[in-house]
């Protein structure tokens, strides 16, 4: 499904800046790397949104009009320079997908958990989805509004979804799944495939409505692109070897990378690093998203990460700071780069850093 996507207000040159990430996916350069800069204004304009108390966490996380104003607001608040654009997506939590097969969600101030609900592995048969279900309802009425209001001022995503190994450790809470690799790996096998099944329906159906509506594709990474793109990931892969990982859940993330017009997989935390090369063997696996973690350095500390990517000719996608720069140039190239620059709060800074990225060759 292709539709024309829409414009954003004050941004001119919208449609050049989402050629340049379509063009990032095949490691492709139309006149330079795409480059990622945004701050918020100095002098805010229009009033805040009014603060909201709740009667507890969970019912602010499900207030589809105050988060819609938040959205609002913030597009209007925030300088987009380079190839930056505003976009909102729907946010229940990073386990929300699980959520769709029948399980609770907790709610705290900063972030959600699942409450694990596949106790004994005869009734994983119970585990259905269901286009009733709470979540699935609540996570498309809160798209809709996003994409209603929204119109012009930024891009709608779709949610973060997990299947695979991270669904199934909502089902059964990380520690069990460790236990159930050596004890039944066959049937955590069997429910892995009955849950790309549901994410093929899910993945198809949230784009279909996003760009039925004009929406240039967009979620938590923050890249903005014309085609049909996801995020494969398992974190839970940090607790297992490189032979489970590939014989269990590696020919599920294959799955999604080919159900996808390009991908960008979440590589999280150095513990991770075992299954790289599984992943960077993947022929439709476009990108790498290595995120090293709190405490493990800064982007100039894993330029092996960097290269080894790079040399299997995949993509990459980093966020540095500026005094980073020139090492990055120096030891990278710039094909299939998708570079957020931080710590900017001017145009001037802004323009001068796309400047020099532009001599990238």
């Amino acid at each position: 499904m292709k539709n024309k996507i829409m414009p954003i207000e004050n941004i001119p040159d919208w449609e050049m800046r989402i050629k340049r990430q379509d063009a990032f996916w095949n490691c492709e350069i139309l006149d330079r790397p795409v480059v990622i800069i945004s701050f918020g204004r100095k002098n805010p304009v229009g009033k805040a949104p009014a603060k909201k108390t709740y009667s507890n966490h969970r019912d602010r996380w499900m207030d589809s009009e105050q988060i819609v104003d938040n959205a609002l607001y913030h597009a209007a608040n925030t300088i987009h320079c380079g190839d930056s654009l505003p976009i909102a997506f729907p946010n229940l939590g990073p386990e929300v997908f699980s959520a769709f097969f029948g399980m609770e969600m907790e709610y705290g101030e900063s972030t959600s958990w699942g409450i694990p609900n596949l106790h004994d592995w005869s009734k994983a048969s119970e585990l259905k989805f269901s286009k009733d279900n709470f979540y699935w309802k609540k996570i498309n009425s809160m798209t809709d509004v996003l994409l209603e209001k929204g119109k012009g001022r930024f891009y709608t995503g779709y949610t973060d979804i997990h299947p695979g190994g991270d669904a199934i450790a909502a089902f059964r809470d990380p520690l069990n799944l460790n236990m159930d690799m050596i004890d039944c790996p066959e049937d955590v096998k069997k429910l892995r495939e009955k849950v790309d099944d549901v994410f093929e329906e899910v993945f198809t159906c949230s784009l279909d409505k996003l760009q039925s509506a004009g929406q240039a594709i967009c979620s938590w990474p923050g890249i903005v692109s014309s085609k049909r793109w996801h995020v494969p990931s398992n974190d839970f892969s940090c607790m297992i070897s490189k032979k489970m990982f590939d014989d269990i859940f590696l020919p599920g993330i294959v799955r999604e990378c080919r159900l996808a017009e390009a991908s960008i997989y979440h590589l999280d935390g150095p513990q991770a690093l075992t299954h790289l090369d599984s992943l960077l063997e993947i022929k439709e696996l476009n990108v790498i998203q290595w995120v090293y973690g709190a405490g493990k350095g800064r982007a100039t500390d894993w330029l092996h990460v960097y290269k080894k990517c790079q040399a299997a000719k995949k993509g990459i996608q980093l966020g540095v700071s500026p005094d980073e720069l020139d090492t990055i140039m120096e030891n990278l190239k710039p094909e299939g780069v998708w570079l957020r620059v931080g710590d900017i709060k001017d145009e001037e800074t802004a323009s001068a850093i796309i400047k020099k990225i532009s001599r990238w060759k």
